[in-house]
């Protein structure tokens, strides 16, 4: 639990936020955010819920060691995750350490799958073709990318993707800023 608080402290300063605006994002009281910040006070989940929500962090990284001070990442560590809403299949590649500035990924395309919404954000993204084939559509123009192609495009351009085939694509994606 000691983790936890040391945690809840970090984000609140990396943020920038004093105790009195924490209280404010989570309506709790600053002296239990202070008690917690030092271990005096237990966490009920629902008060941990309310503090990852307003740093914008899932309740499990509270639970995680955040670096991967190793810096290789064994198969065996590669846990594949999918986003709330998408149908991609995302396996983080990369380890986790202060001040990374990239997100290697690999993304896993269901059949057939389709990216009905256009994205655009800030940052730069790259993508290689391990398996299969998938099309890409940047600010209206499409890039059809087979097994060993490449693309790289800044991400504000509006951008989209599918895989055309009737079995799973594998893509290495290399986005920024870093978002996992």
């Amino acid at each position: 639990m000691e983790d936890i608080y040391k945690k809840i402290k970090e984000l609140r300063l990396q943020n920038g936020l004093t105790l009195k605006g924490l209280s404010e994002k989570t309506d709790l009281s600053v002296s239990f955010l202070s008690q917690v910040e030092r271990g005096d006070s237990s966490l009920a989940i629902t008060s941990l819920k309310k503090i990852a929500d307003a740093f914008g962090v899932p309740m499990a990284s509270f639970f995680e060691d955040p670096y991967n001070h190793n810096y290789a990442v064994k198969r065996e560590h590669q846990k594949p995750f999918k986003i709330e809403g998408s149908d991609l299949i995302h396996t983080r590649l990369g380890g986790h350490f202060p001040e990374r500035k990239m997100e290697p990924i690999k993304v896993t395309l269901s059949p057939n799958q389709q990216d009905k919404q256009k994205f655009s954000h800030p940052g730069e993204e790259f993508y290689y073709v391990l398996k299969g084939m998938v099309i890409f559509v940047i600010e209206g123009k499409e890039y059809l990318l087979k097994e060993g192609d490449a693309i790289h495009f800044p991400s504000v351009q509006q951008h989209q993707w599918e895989n055309p085939l009737s079995e799973e694509t594998e893509l290495l994606c290399v986005l920024t800023p870093v978002i996992f």
